[in-house]
């Protein structure tokens, strides 16, 4: 049995919306490192938060 389906939409409280921001940036990073790794391919990601905090990651 797999997972429900959940509505994608806004949170609408902000500090519940910042640590599914920061869990999610995390997740993203990771898998484009993963998929550096394993595909041996240059992977660039760069994610704004809604203050306007820049994050980046690439892999070379």
């Amino acid at each position: 049995m797999g997972r429900g389906k959940i509505a994608i939409r806004r949170i609408d409280n902000s500090a519940s919306r910042q640590v599914t921001f920061s869990k999610r940036r995390k997740g993203l990073i990771k898998k484009a490192k993963e998929l550096a790794i394993l595909c041996d391919a240059e992977v660039g990601l760069v994610i704004f938060s809604s203050s306007g905090k820049l994050y980046e990651f690439a892999s070379t």
